[in-house]
């Protein structure tokens, strides 16, 4: 069995009970028609809006790209617009504007964090990561700026396996911030790694005894979960994967009944490609609506469009941030491609 060496270290962990206030103001005026006055605003800012799975549906069916992190990633890197609306979170929206520094990147809502990137503090990381100097940084997507500045290769939830299968065997590695799917990893691919204790407040809520529940009532079901998920709630499914692999695998399973365990943003693309099938969401602990992040839900249709409209909030970063988290931002994308060359790696 491949031991993990979690180091107890003092961070900010947000609350499992997260409110959360729009920062962004209601339009005095709306249009009658959102979406036409979306899609008119496109093309006359000749704009291109990313979407990730988890957004509200209204939102997802405007977007021009519909993906996880890694697909969204390679939109954003492969994109020719002038102006990219990231409707997701802050940790996205600062991937598409390290890859594309001289355009404008809106975010609909800047209120929308990410409890996992804000369990890993630029300043504690810095302070963890020079414990292990002849460590290979490998950062989870789901982190600040700041975070992939110090990292070696950044990794979505759908190529971390294979990117750690990538580093030889003699590099020591050092796994960041996602201590759940840090150690899925490191079952798949038997890699020891150091792992930064950190969590998301979603993909933690998922009730093991209530899942159980679930499969009682469903015993035909199959269950297909996010490997952010806990261990536990993760011995219990039958398939494993990122959002875009849970996404395909509905689509190609003979199963017709899934318990989805992952945030229920997903569900409505499942619908639309496998209408005639069965979703039901996992259940939260205690019943609550904590399986819906808080933090994806900030963004509206009427922010997206007050977005386009105004041409803000924008996000910024310092340049020399930037330049440095797309190193390892570049090395992924590199990295994931099928015929890719395999560099060799050295800890930085």
């Amino acid at each position: 069995m491949v031991k993990s060496n979690i180091i107890e270290f003092s961070i900010f962990t947000p609350s499992k009970s997260v409110f959360l206030t729009s920062t962004a103001s209601r339009p005095a005026e709306l249009p009658q028609d959102l979406v036409a006055a979306i899609a008119e605003l496109k093309q006359a800012k000749q704009a291109v809006i990313l979407a990730h799975y988890y957004q509200d549906p209204a939102i997802q069916d405007v977007a021009d790209f519909i993906g996880d992190s890694l697909e969204l990633s390679r939109q954003a890197a492969q994109t020719e617009a002038e102006v990219i609306l990231f409707a997701g979170v802050h940790f996205m929206a600062e991937t598409a504007k390290i890859l594309n520094p001289d355009r404008t990147v809106l975010l609909p809502d800047l209120s929308a964090g990410c409890s996992l990137a804000d369990s890993c503090p630029p300043e504690a990381f810095a302070q963890f990561r020079a414990c292990y100097p002849d460590h290979f940084v490998v950062s989870y997507i789901n982190c600040s700026a700041a975070v992939k500045a110090m990292s070696d290769l950044i990794c979505t939830s759908a190529n971390a396996v294979s990117l750690i299968q990538q580093i030889p065997p003699e590099q020591p590695i050092l796994f960041a911030p996602d201590q759940n799917l840090g150690r899925y990893v490191m079952a798949h691919t038997g890699r020891p790694m150091v792992l930064w204790p950190g969590s998301c407040i979603v993909h933690e809520t998922f009730s093991e005894r209530q899942l159980w529940a679930l499969k009682a009532q469903h015993p035909a079901a199959e269950v297909i979960a996010h490997p952010e998920c806990e261990a536990p709630v993760l011995a219990l499914a039958d398939f494993i994967g990122s959002t875009s692999r849970l996404l395909s695998h509905v689509q190609t399973s003979p199963s017709t009944t899934f318990i989805v365990v992952t945030e229920p943003g997903i569900i409505h693309q499942m619908h639309k490609h496998a209408p005639h099938k069965q979703f039901i969401p996992a259940p939260a602990q205690n019943g609550c609506l904590c399986n819906e992040c808080p933090y994806m839900r900030l963004n509206t249709l009427e922010k997206v469009y007050q977005a386009l409209r105004d041409g803000r909030p924008a996000l910024t970063l310092p340049e020399t941030v930037m330049i440095a988290a797309r190193v390892p931002i570049q090395r992924m994308l590199d990295w994931s491609r099928p015929a890719a060359p395999l560099p060799p790696v050295l800890a930085s």
